[in-house]
């Protein structure tokens, strides 16, 4: 399929965002003439500041019927060849209304929520069990893009990255904890993660690096980390910004996260990614480039708070239960820490 302007829309939310980039740039490839346009959250409009040849109209989620009213006279006149209407929420949906374009393309039927398929008139195709990065992607196979291996080129800021390396300087490689998701339900426990924290500095010589958002409950979740440490860290939770967390993640030997932006966008750099997963399964919404440096104890926890298989289950169903992060043990997190840096890292 040739088309000469394409429009993109996925507001939010980080790592999700972060999977688009792969679709543009399999388009870019196969399309590189094509106009790419992406409306975009305010937040997420920040992270790709630095991302050439898409032309970003941000959209502010907290702005109401005043930004759904900005949105549409900025759109007045326009026309697009595609939509790739990229989200399935109501207030996306409505706001595809907005966008003329006589190709509009959708999730799959498995996907659909808050009536997507009125707003749409193609569909990806449905593959079962398919990580989110490669479920992305099908939008790229619907324009006939060859699609083979996802590339990122997620940018790193000049300003952002000399931050990073007056923060970090030299030194013994760095596990960055990036301790929350914003499901709460999806968090490890303070203490473990002070286990690893300690394991790390004892026995592997590295130096340890706390970041997060400046929300009440990621200040406490890095107090009571450093409290709970028998060495220093430093903790940066609160004190960086979108971008220099970006910059930091590229610096890390390894990022230490539960399900969480900050996996995909430590993925999309190519840093090594132990991800934390009982709540999702890490198979669909893991760190794509690290799926086997994951603790995955889904199938576990599918037994144990729902009482079935995990093939049971509707594929990436969430088993959001107090206590399910639990299953993970501080020891087989350790495990693969140890196994990660004895057999070395970039």
């Amino acid at each position: 399929m040739s088309t000469q302007s394409i429009c993109i829309l996925r507001l939010s939310a980080i790592g999700d965002v972060t999977h688009v980039l792969p679709v543009i740039n399999a388009i870019r490839k196969h399309q590189p003439h094509a106009a790419i346009t992406w409306i975009i959250g305010k937040l997420e409009a920040r992270l790709l500041n630095d991302f050439e040849g898409v032309e970003f109209i941000v959209f502010d989620k907290q702005g109401g019927i005043g930004a759904m009213r900005q949105l549409g006279r900025t759109l007045k006149g326009r026309r697009f060849d595609v939509l790739l209407h990229m989200q399935v929420a109501a207030r996306a949906n409505l706001l595809s209304r907005l966008i003329k374009a006589p190709v509009r393309i959708g999730w799959d039927q498995p996907r659909w929520r808050d009536r997507h398929q009125w707003f749409i008139n193609q569909t990806v195709r449905s593959v079962p069990e398919q990580h989110q990065v490669d479920a992305f992607l099908e939008f790229a196979r619907v324009l006939e893009a060859p699609v083979r291996a996802p590339e990122w080129h997620l940018p790193v800021s000049r300003q952002a990255g000399e931050w990073a390396g007056r923060i970090l300087g030299d030194g013994p490689p760095v596990l960055m904890i990036s301790p929350c998701s914003s499901h709460q339900l999806r968090n490890w426990v303070p203490e473990r993660y002070a286990k690893v924290a300690d394991h790390a500095i004892e026995k592997l010589a590295m130096r340890v690096v706390l970041t997060g958002g400046p929300s009440a409950l990621e200040l406490k979740t890095g107090q009571e980390i450093e409290s709970m440490m028998h060495h220093g860290v430093l903790n940066l939770v609160g004190k960086d910004t979108l971008t220099q967390s970006v910059a930091l993640l590229q610096r890390a030997a390894v990022l230490l996260s539960p399900d969480s932006g900050p996996v995909h966008l430590a993925s999309a750099l190519g840093t090594p990614v132990l991800g934390l997963y009982a709540a999702t399964p890490s198979r669909r919404s893991g760190p794509y480039n690290s799926l086997g440096l994951c603790v995955d104890q889904y199938a576990e926890a599918a037994r144990q708070f729902r009482h079935k298989d995990p093939q049971q289950l509707r594929w990436g169903q969430r088993i959001e239960f107090q206590g399910v992060m639990d299953l993970i043990e501080t020891q087989q997190v350790t495990a693969k820490l140890d196994a990660l840096m004895q057999t070395g890292y970039e």
